[in-house]
């Protein structure tokens, strides 16, 4: 009895696995009949969703978006002003003009923007020479030397190490994920 009772069993879980396989081969077969949407992945964007997000991670995440969309528009001039600069230094024959035309330009941005730039927090800043590098290619450092020599870029570089910046701070689209999704999504390119 037991052996007829083991050999039915085995049979009806075969026949149900059996029905099984042959309605989800069914449903598949008349799935693929229909119209079918074909999605290229590779252009498509990765987004995170919000809802897995703890409140800590959210609101470092609001903050940091606050912060590039204030900065944004300073990292660009920055590196218009820059651009025009160098075109101009180009075509400046001797270093005494040279220079002349760095302290003019200098003290032009000094009088437009020293205002604002002051009203910045240490996290504004910070987020600002990480976009400086993104916009021109160079880090504060370089620029500060380039313009205002070896001397004078150490100076600041000290001086901005006493409240946590360093001039030398790259932007890397690796590291710095965050940053270049919020330039994307909120399209300031």
């Amino acid at each position: 009895m037991d052996t007829f009772l083991k050999k039915n069993n085995q049979s009806s879980i075969t026949k149900i696995l059996g029905f099984c396989v042959l309605f989800f081969s069914f449903s598949l077969v008349s799935a693929q009949s229909k119209d079918t949407i074909f999605v290229d992945y590779e252009r498509l964007d990765a987004i995170e969703l919000s809802s897995g997000i703890d409140e800590e991670r959210r609101k470092q995440y609001m903050i940091l978006k606050r912060r590039v969309i204030k900065t944004m528009p300073y990292a660009k001039m920055a590196a218009f002003k820059i651009r025009a600069m160098e075109d101009e230094l180009a075509t400046i024959k001797g270093r005494r003009a040279r220079n002349k035309y760095i302290r003019k330009c200098e003290k032009g941005l000094k009088a437009m923007y020293t205002e604002q730039l002051k009203k910045m927090t240490i996290g504004e800043g910070q987020v600002l020479m990480k976009l400086i590098h993104r916009e021109t290619g160079k880090t504060t450092w370089e620029i500060m030397k380039d313009y205002s020599g070896n001397a004078e870029a150490f100076f600041w570089q000290t001086f901005g190490s006493f409240w946590g910046h360093n001039l030398k701070r790259e932007f890397d689209p690796v590291v710095d994920y965050q940053i270049e999704h919020i330039i994307q999504v909120e399209k300031l390119e």
